[in-house]
């Protein structure tokens, strides 16, 4: 069983998720940003890696991902602050990214350095169903790693279940079709979950998109196993002057 799993089976509701950028505020921040969260009451934590055309990021991810690219952050660069820090990190860690610095790295290559420092799991919104089954799954499963696909409203009943099936971990129910960081009805999002779980998928669901305080992560957390918050915290860190102090407030005031 693997440590997301763990984690499921420990804890299946009000799973808090949050998504911090590789490389911001400064370059050297990851660990002290991971630090914070997890020592302030998260239960997983996702590291963007910075990419220049991230298709599902909303503005302030964007700007957060080109603000790390400016700092000098790289995923050879990350590997390397990432080195030792499961010494002081206990909560999974899955690192969320598209395919083409991936494949510029060398895809068997990310999953053997991502493994080795401790890495969880991967999240690649724009790795196709097709090839993950017929060239990158093996390689993933090879070095331990879940992998975690998106479903969305408008993904197809029989979609679902064969994006369920090839899933490990979780599934990342995206609350709509737009970018990260927007508003959302959660009367929509709540038919929208019900479908889900009306499906028998394998997987526990994070709902993710739109979830930035107490009141969203609660409506969230009443159809499913948890939440994704990424905006807001990258809101938080962009006018930090204490990071864990400015992450303690912030998580206090969505979790208590």
């Amino acid at each position: 069983m693997s440590k997301i799993q763990e984690l499921f089976k420990r804890k299946n509701k009000n799973v808090l998720n949050v998504y911090c950028t590789a490389g911001y505020p400064k370059l050297d921040s990851i660990t002290e940003v991971i630090k914070a969260l997890q020592d302030n009451g998260v239960d997983l934590i996702e590291i963007g890696m910075p990419y220049s055309d991230p298709l599902a990021d909303g503005p302030v991810i964007q700007v957060s991902s080109t603000a790390a690219l400016h700092n000098g952050m790289t995923i050879k660069k990350l590997f390397e602050q990432l080195k030792g820090f499961k010494n002081n990190i206990s909560v999974p860690v899955i690192l969320m990214g598209y395919m083409n610095p991936v494949l510029q790295y060398g895809f068997e290559k990310f999953c053997k350095d991502a493994a080795e420092v401790g890495v969880d799991g991967l999240i690649l919104p724009d790795l196709p169903e097709y090839e993950f089954e017929t060239e990158y799954g093996v390689i993933i499963k090879k070095y331990g790693l879940d992998f975690v696909f998106l479903v969305t409203p408008e993904t197809s009943a029989e979609r679902v279940k064969k994006l369920d099936a090839l899933s490990s971990g979780f599934l990342y129910a995206v609350s709509s079709s737009s970018v990260t960081g927007t508003d959302k009805n959660f009367l929509t999002v709540e038919t929208y979950i019900e479908k889900l779980q009306s499906l028998k998928l394998k997987n526990p669901i994070l709902v993710g998109f739109g979830i930035k305080d107490k009141e969203t992560f609660n409506d969230a957390c009443k159809y499913s196993n948890g939440a994704i918050i990424g905006t807001a915290y990258i809101k938080v860190l962009e006018n930090s002057t204490d990071i864990n102090v400015s992450t303690k407030e912030f998580l206090k005031s969505i979790i208590g």
